[in-house]
């Protein structure tokens, strides 16, 4: 059997067209797009949610969702012993393509828990692939499963083959896809945003284990991705994809430093802005640690029932006007500490004493009744899903509303009159307020979430990963919104993020927080330009940087607890 030479495309697709019919007509999801994948080689495909990014992925093995279908162009398919196929033409449930995935073509998806069966084994589920494709016996099996375990970097190998999806975290479980995807010796891997849900640390081991068996396996690489960052970490060629068609296609040196279509450099700027701090920011005078501090948090911490310390002694302070940047990896505590100051969760020790407006003092860990209904006025959140997070059987007049009618604020005529004000104080027009939030884009869809959370005209807002679902075009759109409000209102922010570029865009000082304690506290200058803690130079060196002559990612720091 002979291997085909580096310089051969494995897999041409050649004006590939898929359409989703509609009652209102057809929805050309990928409009004449061409691409070629090489032996060793990645190509990056970029573009906003609804580019048709992922339906060209799923098209390449046949599994676009229904009623969609290929209805033109080829993908041509070149096996090891030099034949080929055109897998456009094969039936999407016929033996032909199911001998093809898994086998020659893997893909790795998004969201690991929803691929990943929650009732069996992740052993069985690893080595279901190999007894279809190979008939691999089940001792084989096991020895063979057990060996790509140790592949991908999972503990205890042994042990961890008898577990389930539940018992391994966001990383691990992507670990787990990946070795089920290598299961076959694929020629090509598909990944679809494989590491949008993980945080920078995981991101960064992910993304070093792909480019590692990538380079052991000769693999080609197709990888999705809105971050701009990761392709400059990774690609060796970018196509750039909007509204189904490709804007274009080239070098990643070239589309970094020499982008020729409009769009291509729209995404660039858009990257390039996130990488210092906003000018609205630069601006403005440094917020003062003022004695009438807003929020002022003292040895909070949290145990949960299962005996996880989930805050671990958490000290904060938060002044008028400031925005406090909470940044970590998954687990480090950052999202059950804004729940706490809103009491969804009780801390069971410490103080969160919030100045109210007319100079009263409430303590937020211990307030009940009236006093903590009153605080929760004052305090709002803005939260990451923006689609999770509406109440789809609700108008945005509704939605929007709600807040004030609880509070008592408005009603009837004063009532919609406030809503099409505060809909056209985010950039909404007020003649949509009868939509429905399905009938929104996503960066609508968080505009009417801070529109909810501005409404009562409270003092501090938490936004807890409120631009990691968005595009990196819509992400400093939201945040220069929130900083407009942040200055008309009076406002301060506590913004929870794992993105250290949104924190360095936006944030006045930042807290870092690692396993439910605050390592390290300071300007957001101080803690991003001469990081103090190990742990904030691991967290700093693992985000990638938008810049291909600058990838940085091999050279990255690793924290060791023990060590610290």
């Amino acid at each position: 059997m002979t291997s085909i030479p580096d310089n051969q495309s494995v897999l041409s697709v050649r004006n590939l067209k898929v359409q989703f019919p509609t009652r209102t007509g057809v929805v050309k999801a990928v409009d004449d797009v061409s691409f070629d994948l090489y032996r060793g080689k990645t190509l990056c495909v970029v573009g906003e949610s609804g580019s048709g990014k992922s339906v060209s992925a799923r098209a390449v093995l046949q599994i676009v969702d229904r009623p969609g279908r290929i209805v033109g162009g080829s993908i041509e398919l070149t096996h090891a012993d030099g034949s080929s196929v055109d897998i456009a033409t094969l039936d999407p449930r016929g033996r032909d393509i199911r001998a093809i995935r898994g086998r020659e073509i893997a893909m790795i998806f998004q969201e690991p828990m929803s691929s990943l069966s929650p009732i069996h084994r992740i052993g069985e589920q690893i080595g279901e692939s190999l007894r279809i494709h190979f008939g691999t016996p089940k001792a084989e099996r096991r020895a063979r499963v057990i060996e790509l375990l140790k592949h991908v970097e999972i503990p205890n190998p042994e042990k961890a083959i008898d577990r389930y999806t539940f018992e391994f975290s966001g990383g691990m479980r992507q670990r787990v896809m990946i070795a089920m995807a290598l299961a076959c010796n694929p020629s090509i891997l598909i990944a679809d945003e494989p590491t949008t849900a993980l945080d920078v640390t995981t991101q960064a081991e992910i993304l070093s284990l792909i480019k590692r068996l990538q380079a052991e396996h000769g693999m080609a690489v197709l990888f999705i991705t809105h971050d701009m960052g990761v392709v400059a970490e990774i690609a060796d060629e970018v196509l750039v994809m909007f509204r189904g068609k490709v804007m274009e296609r080239g070098p990643v040196d070239q589309i970094f430093h020499a982008p020729q279509n409009d769009y291509t450099r729209m995404l660039i700027g858009s990257v390039v802005k996130l990488e210092s701090k906003a000018e609205i920011r630069v601006q403005r005078e440094p917020v003062s640690m003022a004695p009438d501090t807003l929020l002022d948090v003292r040895g909070m911490s949290l145990t949960f029932p299962s005996g996880l310390k989930a805050l671990d002694n958490v000290s904060l302070t938060v002044s008028p006007g400031e925005t406090l940047g909470i940044v970590g990896e998954s687990g480090s505590g950052k999202t059950t500490m804004g729940r706490c100051l809103l009491r969804v969760y009780d801390p069971q020790e410490g103080t969160a004493n919030f100045r109210r407006a007319d100079g009263s003092i409430v303590d937020l860990c211990s307030a009940q009744g009236e006093a903590l209904k009153s605080a929760r006025r004052d305090i709002r959140m803005i939260f990451q899903d923006p689609v999770g997070s509406l109440n789809p059987r609700k108008t945005v007049a509704d939605i929007i509303a709600e807040p004030l009618k609880l509070a008592k604020l408005a009603r009837g005529k004063e009532l919609d009159a406030r809503v099409a004000a505060l809909m056209e104080q985010v950039g909404l027009e007020p003649s949509w307020r009868e939509r429905y939030p399905h009938a929104f884009s996503g960066g609508q869809r968080q505009r009417i979430g801070i529109a909810r959370a501005i409404a009562v005209k409270p003092r501090l807002i938490i936004a807890d990963e409120a631009t990691s679902a968005l595009d990196v075009s819509l992400r400093s759109q939201m945040l220069d919104l929130m900083m407009k409000l942040q200055d008309e209102m009076g406002l301060s922010f506590i913004f929870i993020s794992h993105d250290m570029s949104v924190i360095r865009y936006m944030c006045d000082r930042v807290a870092v927080m690692y396993r439910g304690r605050i390592v390290e506290t300071g300007t957001t200058d101080d803690v991003t330009g001469n990081p103090q803690h190990a742990y904030t130079r691991a967290l700093l060196s693992a985000i990638p940087h938008p810049d291909p002559r600058d990838r940085r990612l091999e050279n990255r720091v690793r924290y060791q607890e023990a060590l610290s």
